[in-house]
C-alpha cells in the first residue's frame, strides 16, 4: 500500500473533502467523483436545518490547514451552524479556493466499482489489480483507474420507507407525490405544500422532532395546519432527548422545546402507529396501521417520513464486502455503534482497521461507514479518513493512533431498559432533585423516583 499514488474518493461532502485533503497531505493523489453540481450536494438539500454540534466539531484539521493558505476565517467555534452555513462558510471555500478544487469532478455518478481484469469471484493476484470506477458525468461512461477507494457517499438518497418492517408501505411508491422523506423545509421553500394542511410526520428521531415543531411553527401563521406525529413505539418520552444533560446544547434544547409543544397539545400524537398502508379518499389520504380490513385509520394530507436511511450498495456488487447482517456496517465497527446496544453518543475510537474490507484497498467512511445506525457525527469521519489515508499511505502508527472526543448526550444507555441507566430518558425539568421527566412524575406521585443514580 505504501506504493499508492490515486485515491479515488467518492463522494464531496464534508466527509469525502476532509478525505482529499488528508490524501493530499500524505503525497498521495486524490480523485473526488461528486454526483451533485456542486460540492456537498446533500448537504444543500437540508441546508434550513440546524446542526445539533458546534464549529468545533464540524471543521477537519487538515481541512483548515488548506484553508488557512487562502486567509479563511475561522467560525467561532461555539456557534451551531445551520447546513446552508456549513456549505457558504466552510466546505464551498474548501471545495472551490482551495488547492481540491483541481481534484473534484462534479456531476460524476458512480455507477460500478471493481478490479481491473477480475470479476469478484477471481482471487489470484487481484489485490494487484488496480480499482476500475466507472462513472457518468452527462458525456458517456467514463473510467477511473485508482490504487485504493474511499466510499463516502453517505446515505441522505436512499431513506428508509414508511413501512414498518423495512420496506414501503401498500401504496407508499403509488402516492409517492404526496410523500416526502428526510427533513422537507417546512418554513421556507415548502411553506405553500404545507401550510393549511394535515402533515403526518412518521418517525421518532431528531429529523422526525425538528419537523414536527416547525409544523407548529407554522401552525401559528397558518392556523389550520395539523402536525401529526406517526410514532410506532408507544413511548413519546424516548423521543425528547436528554435535555439538560445533553452536552450537545441544541439537540437538548430541541427535545425540550418537542415535549412541552406534545404536553400542550400543539401536536397531536398517534402512538403504535404501525403504517402498513396508504390509499386516497375524498381527495385525502388514507393512512392505516394494521390489516386492509379492520386496522386504525387516519387522514391526511401530506405524508413526511423521517424513519433513516440505509446504505446504497449496488453499485459495489463487484468487490468483496464484508457487512454486519443487521446494521450493515463493516463488522469490526457494528457493535460499538448497534442502536440495540448503544443510545449514547460515545463511540470507541476506531479508524482504518474496524473500516477495511476483504477488498484490500476499499474502506468506507462517513455516514456510511454507519450502515442504518443513526448515531454519526462529522467528526467522527474527520477521524476515520484520517486514520485512512495514513495507512494507505503506509504509516500504520498513526492509522492505529486515532484519538476521538464525542460529547456525551445526556441519555447514554447500553441496552434496551432505560430503567437500567442513570435517567429514564426525557428532558431534564427545571426542579432540581429530577434527573428527567419521568423522575419527576414518579416523584409527585409520591414514588421514589425511576432511577437517578
Amino acid at each position: 500500500m505504501g506504493q499508492t499514488k490515486t485515491v479515488a474518493i467518492i463522494g464531496a461532502g464534508p466527509v469525502g473533502l476532509a478525505a482529499a485533503a488528508h490524501v493530499l497531505e500524505r503525497g498521495l493523489m486524490p480523485v473526488v467523483l461528486e454526483r451533485g453540481p456542486d460540492a456537498a450536494h446533500a448537504v444543500r438539500q437540508w441546508s434550513h436545518v440546524q446542526l445539533f454540534s458546534p464549529w468545533e466539531y464540524n471543521v477537519d484539521k487538515a481541512a483548515a490547514r488548506l484553508l488557512a493558505d487562502i486567509g479563511w476565517n475561522t467560525p467561532e467555534p461555539a456557534e451551531y451552524p445551520t447546513g446552508g452555513e456549513l456549505v457558504e462558510r466552510y466546505l464551498s471555500p474548501l471545495a472551490t479556493q482551495t488547492v481540491l478544487k483541481d481534484h473534484i469532478r462534479l456531476s460524476s455518478r458512480v455507477t460500478s466499482v471493481s478490479r481491473v481484469g477480475f470479476d469478484k469471484l477471481k482471487s489470484k493476484g487481484r489485490e494487484g489489480a488496480p480499482f476500475a470506477l466507472r462513472y457518468e458525468n452527462g458525456a458517456g461512461p467514463k473510467v477511473l483507474l485508482a490504487d485504493a477507494v474511499i466510499d463516502v457517499s453517505g446515505t441522505w438518497f436512499t431513506p428508509n420507507p414508511g413501512g414498518p418492517n423495512g420496506v414501503a408501505a401498500v401504496g407508499e411508491k403509488e402516492l409517492a407525490t404526496h410523500i416526502r422523506y428526510g427533513m422537507p423545509d417546512v418554513l421556507g421553500k415548502d411553506r405553500s405544500r404545507y401550510a393549511g394542511k394535515i402533515v403526518a410526520v412518521l418517525g421518532a428521531g431528531h429529523s422526525a422532532v425538528g419537523t414536527l415543531l416547525d409544523l407548529a411553527k407554522l401552525k401559528e401563521h397558518a392556523p389550520t395546519t395539523e402536525p401529526v406525529w406517526l410514532l410506532r413505539g408507544n413511548n413519546p418520552a424516548k423521543a425528547f432527548g436528554g435535555g439538560a444533560n445533553d452536552k450537545l446544547v441544541a439537540r437538548g434544547e430541541l427535545g425540550s422545546a418537542f415535549a412541552a409543544m406534545v404536553s400542550k397539545g400543539d401536536i397531536r400524537v398517534e402512538t403504535e402507529f404501525q403504517l402498513s398502508h396508504i390509499g386516497e379518499a375524498n381527495a385525502r389520504l388514507r393512512l392505516g396501521a394494521g390489516s386492509s380490513c379492520c386496522g386504525r385509520r387516519i387522514t391526511a394530507d401530506e405524508v413526511i417520513v423521517a424513519a433513516g436511511f440505509r446504505p446504497d450498495f449496488d453499485f459495489l456488487r463487484e468487490l468483496r464486502l464484508e457487512l454486519d447482517p443487521a446494521v450493515e456496517a463493516p463488522p469490526r465497527l457494528a457493535p460499538l455503534i448497534d442502536p440495540n446496544e448503544h443510545s449514547c453518543g460515545t463511540v470507541r475510537p476506531h479508524g482504518a482497521a474496524e473500516l477495511s474490507q476483504p477488498e484490500p484497498g476499499f474502506y468506507f467512511a462517513g455516514m456510511k461507514s454507519y450502515g442504518r445506525a443513526p448515531t454519526f457525527l462529522m467528526i467522527t469521519g474527520y477521524e476515520q479518513v484520517r486514520s485512512i489515508a495514513a495507512h494507505i499511505a503506509g504509516d500504520h502508527e498513526a492509522a492505529a493512533r486515532v484519538e476521538l472526543d464525542l460529547p456525551e448526550t445526556g441519555v447514554c444507555t447500553r441496552g434496551v431498559d432505560a430503567t437500567a441507566s442513570s435517567c429514564c430518558g426525557g428532558p431534564v425539568p427545571e426542579r432540581g432533585d429530577a434527573c428527567c421527566v419521568e423522575d419527576a412524575i414518579a416523584k409527585d406521585e409520591g414514588k421514589s423516583g425511576c432511577g437517578c443514580g
